[in-house]
This record gives C-alpha cells, sequence and structure tokens, in this order.
C-alpha cells in the first residue's frame, strides 16, 4: 500500500504530543482519514504503552500489544522536549502543522514554549487540541486522571456490575479503557469542527477536552432519569434500567441476550417460547408495567427460556426478526465471517517487515476511505527523514543533535 495519505483529511499535518491513548486514539483516526502525523517521544523510553505488557510482538522492539492499537499511520520522532534545542525542534514543526494534540498536565508545556498561547503566536491557524483527566480549568485541573479513576468519580461503576446483593455484586469498571476511547472520539469530532471554522474564518483555536466531562456527558439516559425522573441508577447488571426484558437468559446450553424494546416484540417474544398469555397480564401489558414488575416477568420467562437450545433460539429470533444474540469472547467474534466481511481486521508490515494485525476504521466512507499505509512505527524511526525532508535540517546539523542526545533514532 502506498505511503503517501490519501483520504478526507489528506494535506493536513498533525503533530502528536501524546501518549498512553485518549490522544493517540484521537490521531490515529486522523491519521486513518489521511493526515500526516508526527508522533514526538522521548529518546531512549518512547510512549509508556510500549511497555505496557506482555504481549509483546517479538521483532526485535519489544513493542506491546497495547501500543500497537492506537499509533498506526505515524512518523515517529524521537526528541528530548526538555533540551532547549529540542523544544525548539518541535516549535519548528508546529508552525508547519494544522493540528496540535497534547496530553501534558495543565501548564506543563509552557515552560518549553509549546503551550497553545505561545504557539498560536507563530501559527494563528494552528488548532490545538489538549485532553487532560480534568479540563483546563475547575478545582480538579491539576490532578492526574486515569481512565479507571474516571470511570469510577463519573458514576460509570455505580450502575455497572451486579447489584450488591447478588453474589460477584459491586462496582465495576468497563473491560476497555471506555473514557480514554471516548475522550479521543469527543477530540476528534472537536477537531474536526475547528477545521470547519477555520477553513470558513481562517483563525485556528485551542480545545479543551476531558476525561471527566466526557465521561459524565456519557451517562445519557442514567443522568437523565434521575435529572428528569428523580431515579437514582442503580447497578442491575445486564439488564435495562427502562426497558424490560432487555438482558441475558439462560437456555439448557448457555446464554443468551434478549433485546426487546418495544411491546409489539415482546408478545412476538412470549408467542415464539410458548408464553403467549404474558402480555395481556396487567403487570406485563406495556413497558411501564413490565418495569414495575420486572421479577414476576423473569420468573415468568426464565423456565420457558430454559427448555430451549441456545442456538436453535436465536436462529427462531432472528427468523422472526426478534433482537437476540449470544455472548461472544473476543477470539469469536474477530473469526465471525460477518467481520470478515466488513473488512474490520487488517494486516500491515512494519519496516522491519513484521507483521502487525490492527482493527481498523469502522466507518465506511464511499469516496474517501480510510486507509493503512504506515504500521505503527518502531520508536524514533523516522527522526532524521522527517528533520530532513519537513524541517530542511542539514546533516551536519542533524549529526550534532544526535550526538548530543537531543534526537535519537530507531530503538
Amino acid at each position: 500500500m502506498s505511503d503517501k495519505p490519501s483520504g478526507p483529511l489528506a494535506g493536513l499535518k498533525i503533530l502528536d504530543l501524546s501518549r498512553v491513548l485518549a490522544g493517540p486514539w484521537s490521531t490515529q483516526m486522523l491519521g486513518d482519514l489521511g493526515a500526516e502525523v508526527f508522533k514526538i517521544e522521548q529518546p531512549g523510553q518512547g510512549d509508556d504503552t510500549r511497555r505496557w505488557g506482555p504481549p509483546f510482538l517479538q521483532d526485535g522492539s519489544r513493542d506491546s500489544a497495547y501500543y500497537l492499537c492506537a499509533n498506526r499511520n505515524k512518523h515517529s520522532i524521537a526528541i528530548n522536549i526538555a533540551d532547549p534545542d529540542g523544544a525548539a525542534l518541535i516549535r519548528k514543526l508546529a508552525e508547519e502543522c494544522d493540528i496540535v494534540v497534547e496530553n501534558f498536565r495543565v501548564g506543563g508545556l509552557v515552560k518549553y514554549g509549546l503551550d497553545y498561547k505561545s504557539l498560536s503566536a507563530v501559527n494563528p491557524r494552528l488548532i490545538y487540541c489538549s485532553i487532560t483527566g480534568f479540563g483546563q480549568t475547575g478545582p480538579y485541573k491539576d490532578r492526574g486522571g486515569y481512565d479507571f479513576l474516571i470511570q469510577g468519580m463519573s458514576g460509570l461503576m455505580s450502575v455497572t456490575g451486579r447489584p450488591d446483593d447478588e453474589p460477584g455484586g459491586g462496582p465495576m469498571k468497563v473491560g476497555i479503557p471506555i473514557s480514554d476511547l471516548l475522550t479521543g472520539l469527543y477530540a476528534t469530532i472537536s477537531i474536526l469542527a475547528a477545521l470547519n471554522h477555520r477553513n470558513q474564518t481562517g483563525q485556528g483555536q485551542h480545545i479543551d477536552c476531558s476525561l471527566l466531562d466526557t465521561q459524565v456527558a456519557l451517562l445519557v439516559n442514567q443522568a437523565s432519569n434521575y435529572l428528569n425522573g428523580g431515579m437514582i441508577p442503580r447497578r442491575l447488571g445486564n439488564e435495562h434500567p427502562n426497558t424490560v426484558p432487555y438482558q441475558d437468559f439462560s437456555c439448557s446450553d448457555g446464554d443468551i441476550l434478549v433485546a426487546l424494546g418495544n411491546d409489539r416484540q415482546f408478545r412476538a417474544f412470549c408467542e415464539l417460547i410458548g408464553k403467549p398469555e404474558l402480555p395481556d397480564d396487567p403487570r406485563f401489558v406495556n413497558n411501564g408495567t413490565r418495569n414495575a414488575h420486572r421479577k414476576a416477568l423473569q420468573d415468568e420467562m426464565r423456565p420457558a427460556i430454559k427448555r430451549w437450545k441456545s442456538a436453535d433460539l436465536i436462529a427462531a429470533m432472528e427468523a422472526a426478526k426478534l433482537p437476540g444474540g449470544k455472548v461472544n469472547e473476543i477470539p469469536e467474534i474477530l473469526a465471525d465471517p460477518h467481520v470478515s466481511a466488513r473488512g474490520l481486521i487488517h494486516s500491515m508490515t512494519r519496516s522491519d517487515g513484521t507483521e502487525v494485525k490492527v482493527l481498523g476504521f469502522p466507518a465506511k466512507l464511499s469516496e474517501t476511505p480510510a486507509d493503512y499505509r504506515r504500521a505503527p512505527p518502531r520508536s524514533g524511526e523516522d527522526t532524521v527523514r522527517v528533520l530532513r525532508n519537513v524541517l530542511g535540517i542539514d546533516d551536519t546539523e542533524i549529526a550534532r543533535l544526535l550526538d548530543g542526545g537531543v534526537i535519537a533514532e530507531e530503538l
């Protein structure tokens, strides 16, 4: 595949001063859509997630599988940001770029002259996105923010997990770093909005994204249940707080998921499982009454569902156009023929010939699809080439910077 960027964002240049996940997730999306991304890493260290294993890629670099999930379509440039010469190089790159993404603590880049005020003074068109745990303002702004911490503080864990009175009950985090990932998505959306504003006015701007703001905003229906209905949400395991029945049930050979969103679907499902009388029971006649009597409804449905084999019931639901399915393990869904047909898994080749498999950009753009031109880079592998070709630095100066430890090549 060509290394030349294509896609709707081709021609844009991104300076990526972020590490770990929220920022790199955002810049990877921008790279997938055609932007050229310059990832700045600390010489001799690189992004923290390179060492977040096992498992590791067996290619000599010992980069972790975690690092590989969020860093394709990027150039890796190893520059010591704390060295004045290194900070000066990054400022020069910022002058050439359209967008900066950073996730330093609030005010952490001021001393290097790499904060928004400093960089926008030399590049007024610059869009500068700061990602932090708690934002640039407010009483918590100086705290460090991590996904697990945010999941708990935001209230997400108060509605995730089994109820307290059930075995295994108690607060539970989501099994992926959901606060990081969704903050990265909001950062990308905000950057694209700022790009449209810049296209209209020529003016850049500062974007302030925080993990806590994102996760609180994503409480959505649970927050609305409290704000507008006075209901304090609680942990319900796999049950839905509003819609009933919308949960897991046990068949004779395993569990299935039943997700019925309206009274018509409920009536059709009851017919299917041999309980046609349930929809006419005053306790179950509509979603409101089912919600009020969910335990009684479950007691009626469970024995009828238990008589089925899971594959047979799922097939019968599919034939009746009722939403249901099984709980896949990750190897199962990654081998699923539908996932294959949708082209979600891609093989890429690193500069040393090592194969890396990645999950692709999920949206399908008919005219400007995402592309996969650069495998997640080895740390610092593009340093010299970018300084020479993008900034026009000659070989004598590059040699001085290498000798002084200001920059580094591939680790």
